[in-house]
């Protein structure tokens, strides 16, 4: 008896006799097959509730307290969710999620942070944290569950959001190295999206020298960390192929770039004027005396070129030297003197703005009485008044503190002095060069700068904006002049490019040029499918299906191949 397994058919071919249609019968047969129409499937709540979880498909509110380093940071910050397909937006209440992006310098501002925390929460929002207070005190009791995003790892930002997304919580707070030597942050040439698209802001190092014994920021960017100058430079190119006719240099101290990679600031700023177009304007960032001190001379040169505004940030903090020491800000006063002098002679009409401290730990009366006498001496045209929070975990907290009276007193009676001198009043009647970079916080004029940082509102005409214009001066306030733009003279535009439009993002344009698309302006402004990286606008997951979307990702490959 066979076995089961046992055929009867002897070879393949008796499966087909020759009554069977051949395949090409079969082919033709198909033509006249009508397809039954089939009724789409609803879709439950259940499933739409769990497609909404799909990372990339949310709505973001991103908020930035403090410095332009911190701006900076969060301009990378919004670029990167932007191109991954998560939608920005400036209503907190559609939001899914809340960036939040903090600044630990004073503890309004860390106050500022934490209410927005809480208030996120209530509101049932996602939270992802940013900046340098998580990044400083990690552990804090507020922050416990929640994601964190750390200063060097904003280039990650997209993984943190996703997990946060899915209810997960993640914490990147790392240190990025090369070889063992600590970098500067992350690359330069990340996507980023500019609050105003005529500004640029390069963050040229990360961190600082000194020790101040009042500072929380050095517990949370570290020791100094310079960029390549070349990286730097080639950000300062894609810049104004981008349309901007502002760079903005930031960092916590300006003045020490280079010191760990074996150059200097003056060195940089030469290789930076370079790429600087006719009529772009470059703005210096904070620097600190100590470490401007050995490069006077190269300085007031630079700040003599007719691309780099004359305007420098020197914050002296007290004009006692036994606060100085107490502060451990490595200069006395006369070296502060030495650099404003210095200035003042070989840069003429130079803005040198400063920043001071009230009731700092142990100020004396006759301490702050030699600020005072600072602030008459100089008449600072910008002074940025600061009264004195202990912040936790520095040495100036342990100190005996000045009675919060005094402190709020000296704070008054310098505001008053600052706001006794009108220093733009001998320029009414002169004729400026500006710059218009944005509009004015009453919407009535547009903001523009002169030669020397200072600001000047000008008429409201499109055809102003971006350009740098001719004006006559005719009115001159506290902070601010008035120009009316001379009749004979045209506008002159710095930029080389079209500038992006607000909310564009930067770094797009780049992406596809190295990638091999020919034309970038055949590219819809608003695409977030990067050629050549496959990154999906992901809010097409929630139309498309995860299939389909997979079929998007194979169809973009091919559309590169074919370009």
């Amino acid at each position: 008896m066979p076995s089961s397994c046992d055929s009867l058919i002897e070879d393949i071919e008796d499966m087909v006799s020759s009554n069977d249609p051949t395949p090409h019968e079969r082919q033709s047969a198909r033509k006249s097959i009508i397809p039954r129409s089939r009724k789409k499937k609803e879709l439950s709540n259940e499933e739409l509730q769990a497609d909404s979880l799909i990372p990339g498909t949310q709505k973001i509110w991103m908020k930035t307290w403090g410095c332009s380093h911190n701006n900076s940071d969060g301009e990378y910050m919004a670029g990167q969710l932007a191109a991954s397909g998560y939608k920005m937006t400036d209503d907190p209440t559609e939001a899914d999620l809340w960036l939040l992006n903090s600044c630990t310098v004073k503890n309004p501002a860390e106050d500022h942070f934490r209410n927005s925390i809480k208030k996120a929460q209530d509101q049932q929002k996602k939270v992802v944290l940013a900046g340098c207070v998580p990044q400083a005190q990690p552990r804090m009791d507020y922050l416990k569950g929640l994601s964190i995003i750390g200063v060097q790892q904003i280039d990650r930002v997209v993984e943190v959001v996703d997990e946060a997304v899915k209810g997960h919580s993640v914490r990147l707070l790392g240190q990025k190295k090369d070889g063992g030597r600590r970098l500067g942050g992350a690359r330069l040439d990340l996507p980023k999206i500019r609050k105003n698209p005529l500004i640029e802001i390069i963050s040229i190092n990360t961190g600082c020298l000194n020790a101040c014994t009042y500072c929380k920021t050095k517990h949370a960017r570290g020791d100094l960390a310079s960029y390549p100058i070349e990286e730097l430079a080639e950000r300062a190119r894609q810049s104004f192929q981008e349309g901007v006719c502002e760079i903005w240099l930031t960092s916590e101290d300006t003045g020490a770039y280079g010191r760990d990679i074996g150059t200097d600031l003056p060195t940089l700023l030469w290789r930076l004027v370079e790429e600087i177009p006719e009529g772009a304007m470059l703005r210096l960032g904070m620097t600190n005396p100590p470490y401007i001190l050995e490069h006077l001379e190269e300085m007031a040169k630079i700040l003599n070129h007719p691309r780099v505004y004359a305007f420098l940030h020197v914050p002296v903090q007290s004009a006692s030297d036994s606060v100085l020491m107490d502060m451990k800000r490595e200069y006395c006063i006369d070296d502060f003197k030495r650099v404003v002098d210095f200035l003042k002679e070989r840069v003429p009409g130079v803005t040198v703005a400063t920043d001071i401290i009230c009731g700092f730990p142990g100020e004396t009366e006759e301490d702050f009485q030699e600020t005072i006498d600072l602030v008459k001496l100089y008449q600072f045209p910008s002074l940025f008044i600061n009264q004195f929070y202990p912040r936790p975990g520095t040495p100036a907290a342990k100190m005996e503190q000045v009675p919060a009276h005094v402190k709020k007193q000296r704070t008054k009676e310098l505001s008053q002095l600052f706001h006794s001198y009108n220093p733009y009043d001998h320029k009414v009647g002169e004729r400026q060069h500006v710059l218009v970079t944005e509009e004015s916080f009453d919407a009535q004029y547009y903001v523009a700068h002169n030669k020397f940082y200072e600001q000047v509102l000008v008429p409201k005409r499109a055809e102003f904006k971006g350009k740098m214009i001719e004006v006559d001066i005719y009115e001159a306030g506290k902070h601010f002049m008035k120009g009316r733009a001379v009749e004979d003279s045209k506008p002159f535009t710095p930029s080389i490019a079209a500038p992006l439009q607000k909310g564009e993002v930067s770094g797009l344009i780049q992406e596809q040029m190295a990638n091999g698309v020919k034309d970038p302006a055949s590219m819809p402004s608003s695409s977030v499918l990067l050629i050549g990286s496959y990154s999906l606008d992901r809010e097409g997951l929630k139309k498309l299906g995860i299939g389909l979307a997979l079929a998007a990702v194979i169809l973009a490959f091919i559309v590169e191949k074919l370009y």
